[in-house]
């Protein structure tokens, strides 16, 4: 079962954190839109993979999505007859759809429907990927969304957990490497084991260490079927959005998409609106005093 990990002030909020979901909607699943009702069996090892951060019944986060809905309807709902067999799955890493048989059938209904159930995927979402990897953010001390994002989305392909593979080994091969000063002109400066490193050094490091890592898993769950290796499009467009020097993202961000086209993603407008409004009301304030 997966542990959660709740921080407080998230370094990526706003348009920012916005952005680096739909970016990685675009590598998961080819645009910017919030799958809540996606399902397949992608025959990779880890079970149905499901909704908008690829839940899976054979890795565990996709029964902590069902209960935590079950916690918003009172437990009696739609996927509660399953509930034994995903609980096994779930504690076993099991990828068998024996007993699920009509998981996918009703995870599309609820996800195009059911509002209980898309803000149990955004609570756990953000329980089990995006708050673990902001924390990592905080504790190197990164102020650029571009790196708090790529932290992100390496959450979610790799996982935030312990392995070999996952978020938390990659930085730790990525520090390794800097035994010595390093400058640049990124305008953010990292301590890293008692060096001075410019965070975009430390990010282009840190995207070579997860490339090496998509080509040569070193766990033998990520090895099937050389999934991981054929999408390393996701490093590439990071660097895309690096090479832009568009290290602060403010309401759109210019990248490329999974055939390697540029594309923009913008901030959706609810949350544009409200950071204008914001902005708006400094400005108010600040003409009181100054």
């Amino acid at each position: 079962m997966s542990t959660f990990i709740v921080i407080t002030n998230a370094a990526l909020c706003g348009c920012a954190k916005d952005i680096a979901l739909r970016i990685t909607n675009i590598y998961e699943n080819g645009d910017t839109d919030f799958h809540y009702d996606y399902c397949e069996n992608l025959d990779d090892g880890r079970g149905f993979t499901a909704g908008i951060a690829g839940f899976c019944t054979g890795t565990g986060d996709a029964w902590d999505v069902i209960q935590e809905y079950h916690s918003l309807t009172g437990g009696n709902d739609d996927f509660s007859s399953m509930d034994a067999t995903l609980e096994k799955y779930a504690n076993d890493e099991n990828d068998s759809s024996s007993g699920i048989e009509d998981y996918c059938t009703i995870w599309e209904k609820l996800g195009k429907s059911d509002d209980n159930f898309k803000k149990a995927q955004d609570t756990i979402r953000d329980k089990l990927y995006f708050a673990p990897s902001q924390k990592y953010s905080s504790d190197l001390g990164l102020k650029l969304s571009i790196t708090q994002g790529q932290l992100y989305d390496t959450g979610i392909e790799h996982g935030t957990g312990t392995d070999a593979d996952g978020l938390g080994a990659l930085i730790d091969e990525t520090n390794k490497s800097f035994t010595s000063d390093q400058t640049g002109d990124s305008g953010s400066t990292l301590t890293i084991n008692g060096h001075q490193v410019d965070e975009i050094v430390w990010l282009t490091k840190f995207l070579e260490v997860r490339t090496a890592d998509l080509k040569n898993p070193k766990e033998k769950d990520n090895q099937g079927g050389d999934y991981w290796a054929q999408t390393t499009y996701r490093i590439e467009s990071y660097q895309y959005i690096m090479d832009q020097k568009e290290y602060k993202w403010g309401s759109s961000v210019k990248l490329l998409d999974n055939d390697g086209k540029a594309t923009t993603v913008s901030c959706s407008s609810s949350l544009k609106k409200r950071a204008l409004e914001r902005m708006k009301r400094r400005r108010e304030l600040a003409s009181k005093y100054f």
